[in-house]
């Protein structure tokens, strides 16, 4: 039994000072108030009562820079709200920077983050801030990751939430766009109006041009017909038309009782006969 009085202190005094490191974190241990040995994952004991474990997360972590109202270039208060994502750098100095170069980083991070966005906003004015999202970002950014050099932070990006005008001034705004909104959509009515009449106007006139084309082949083909009528005309018809211009000068002489001499042979002869019903007898 005297042996358990002394196991027993012993084994709780062994046990309470185990410590187990996760892989997401890591460690510093402090001997009697100074810094002993960086802790990396995994198993450690440290001296109860002597000896301290400093835990410090290493993955990365979000902070809200928690909205607040800043007064722009042109005297407009803006609501701006921000978020910022950093983790500790998992190297022994940075953990160290960490612990003992910054009380409380993340209060740090968040009250940096608040004065910078209200510097690089109060020169802007609210349309310009609302338009530079990416440019506030990257100041922001920039700022925070000059100034959190010395803690072993590294700021991973920066994201603004919000930058909303007061309520009377978003209205106006809102109006704006639907006026702006309205007007393009008008435009662009008139403009497919505009389409559709310039489509009539080609096909109203391609029609004309057909009409025209067609009016022109018609009559080409009409002049074509004329021209050869006139061709088979003069060539089989001529002789015969000269032929009846005489016959209508002796109908007109024969009206009147003049006496025309008629050469023997001639076609005239025949054609008088013909029209008599005599018949030329032959010579023998």
């Amino acid at each position: 039994m005297t042996y358990l009085y002394v196991i027993i202190p012993v084994v709780l005094f062994f046990l309470s000072g185990i410590k187990i490191v996760r892989p997401t974190q890591r460690a510093l241990i402090e001997r009697l108030g100074k810094y002993s040995n960086f802790a990396n994952p995994g198993f450690h004991w440290i001296i109860p009562g002597i000896d301290r474990l400093f835990m410090v997360n290493v993955t990365e972590q979000m902070v809200d820079a928690e909205p607040q109202e800043i007064i722009t270039n042109d005297n407009l208060n803006a609501r701006v709200d921000a978020q910022v994502y950093f983790r500790v750098k998992s190297d022994e100095e940075s953990v160290k920077g960490s612990i003992y170069n910054v009380n409380n980083y993340q209060y740090q991070i968040v009250n940096l983050a608040r004065t910078t966005l209200r510097n690089i906003i109060g020169t802007l004015t609210l349309k310009s801030a609302n338009s530079e999202r990416g440019k506030i970002n990257a100041d922001l950014y920039k700022t925070l990751h000059n100034e959190t050099q010395s803690w072993g932070i590294e700021i991973v990006r920066t994201e603004l939430k919000e930058i909303d005008p007061p309520k009377d001034v978003q209205e106006t705004m809102n109006k704006v766009v639907k006026a702006e909104n309205e007007k393009i959509a008008a435009i662009d009515s008139a403009t497919a109006a505009e389409t559709v009449a310039d489509g009539i106007k080609r096909a109203k006139i391609k029609e004309a041009e057909g009409y025209k084309q067609s009016k022109i082949l018609h009559a080409e083909g009409e002049a074509e017909a004329i021209k050869l009528v006139n061709e088979a005309a003069d060539k089989y018809f001529i002789g015969n038309a000269q032929l009846l211009r005489k016959l209508e000068a002796l109908e007109a002489s024969l009206g009147n009782n003049a006496k025309i001499v008629i050469p023997t042979g001639t076609e005239l002869v025949n054609i008088i006969g013909e029209m008599a019903g005599i018949v030329p007898l032959k010579r023998p």
